[in-house]
C-alpha cells in the first residue's frame, strides 16, 4: 500500500487499479471507505477505464473491427506504477501495452492523483493520447463510503443531499448490464435522497444531466458526514451491494451501453474523444466532516 497524511487525513491506495482503500479523520479517529469485505463487494474505489458499465455482449466496434471488452474495463485490474509522490500527494501512471492494445486499439498515458488539502482528498484523473489519431474512451470513479458511519446510527438515518434542487429520473439497468430508454421517477423538485437498501436492489441509480455538481452524505444524528464534489462529470451513478453498509457516489464521464446501441464505439452515449497529443483532466473532491 501507498499512504499519503497530512495533518488530519491518512490516505492508503493500493497500486492495484490505483485504488483509493482507506481515508482516515485522526483526530475524529474515523474510517470513511467501506471495508471491502468479500461477502458482499471486494472492492473500495476502482478505476473504471476505459469503459463505464457494460457493453452489449461485452463488445464494441471501431473501424468495422469487434473488440472485447469487460465491464468498466481493465484500469481496475491493472498494475499502476508510482509515478510522484510527496507526505501529501501521489500520482500512479498506467501506460499502454501490447496486451491492452487487443481489446482498445489506443495508445494511452492514464494517471492517477491524490491530493490532500485539509480535511479533504481531491482524486483527478489524466488522459493523454499518445497516440496519432483520436482516442474515445471514458473514464469515472467508483468510490465506496461507509455507510453507518457512526455505531448508534442505521444505514436508513442518511441522505445524500444535492447541492441544487432536481428533478431527475433514475434510467434502470437491464438484467443484462445495459440502460434501459425509458426512465422511472426518482427526484422531483427535490434536494434530497434519502438512503434505504431498497434503492438497489435492481442495480444502481443512474443519473443524467443533473445540475448539481455536490452531494453531501449525512445524518440529522451525527456530525459525521462526507461532501462530494463532482464538477465536469455528466453522469453520476449511485450504489450499494445488496444488504451492505456502503454507498458508491460514482462520478462517470461514460456510461453503459444502452439496450438499442448500435454498438459503434463513436457512437457511443457520453464517449469522449480525445485528440492525438491531447490531455482531458477531470477530478473529483470529498470532503470530511
Amino acid at each position: 500500500m501507498i499512504t499519503i497524511e497530512n495533518e488530519t487525513l491518512k490516505v492508503e491506495i493500493n497500486p492495484k487499479g490505483a485504488e483509493l482503500t482507506s481515508l482516515y479523520h485522526k483526530m475524529h479517529q474515523q474510517e470513511y471507505m467501506w471495508s471491502g469485505d468479500p461477502a458482499f463487494w471486494g472492492k473500495h474505489s476502482p478505476v473504471l477505464f476505459p469503459v463505464v458499465g457494460t457493453l452489449k455482449n461485452n463488445t464494441y466496434v471501431y473501424k468495422g473491427h469487434a473488440y472485447q471488452l469487460g465491464r468498466h474495463g481493465f484500469a481496475r485490474d491493472k498494475q499502476f506504477v508510482v509515478d510522484k509522490q510527496l507526505p501529501d500527494t501521489v500520482s500512479f501512471l498506467l501506460k499502454h501495452t501490447e496486451e491492452t492494445l487487443q481489446v482498445f486499439p489506443f495508445a494511452f498515458d492514464l494517471y492517477i492523483r491524490y491530493t490532500l488539502a485539509g480535511n479533504a482528498l481531491a482524486v483527478s484523473y489524466d488522459v493523454i493520447n499518445t497516440g496519432k489519431e483520436d482516442m474515445y474512451f471514458s473514464v469515472g470513479g467508483h468510490p465506496a463510503f461507509k455507510v453507518p458511519l457512526t455505531t448508534h446510527t442505521t444505514y436508513e438515518d442518511y441522505i445524500l443531499e444535492f447541492n441544487q434542487s432536481e428533478t431527475a429520473p433514475r434510467w434502470p439497468i437491464s438484467p443484462d448490464g445495459l440502460i434501459e430508454i425509458t426512465s422511472l421517477p426518482l427526484l422531483k423538485q427535490s434536494d434530497r435522497l434519502p438512503l434505504t437498501k431498497a434503492l438497489f436492489q435492481q442495480d444502481a441509480i443512474v443519473l443524467k444531466e443533473l445540475h448539481s455538481t455536490k452531494v453531501t452524505l449525512r445524518s440529522d444524528k451525527t456530525a459525521r458526514g462526507l461532501q462530494f464534489d463532482f464538477p465536469g462529470f455528466p453522469f453520476l451513478g449511485i450504489w450499494a451491494a445488496k444488504n451492505a453498509d456502503f454507498v458508491c457516489i460514482e462520478p462517470w464521464c461514460g456510461i453503459a451501453d444502452s439496450v438499442d446501441t448500435d454498438q459503434q464505439l463513436e457512437n457511443k452515449e457520453g464517449i469522449n474523444k480525445l485528440m492525438a497529443g491531447e490531455r482531458f483532466t477531470r477530478t473529483w473532491t470529498v470532503e470530511t466532516l
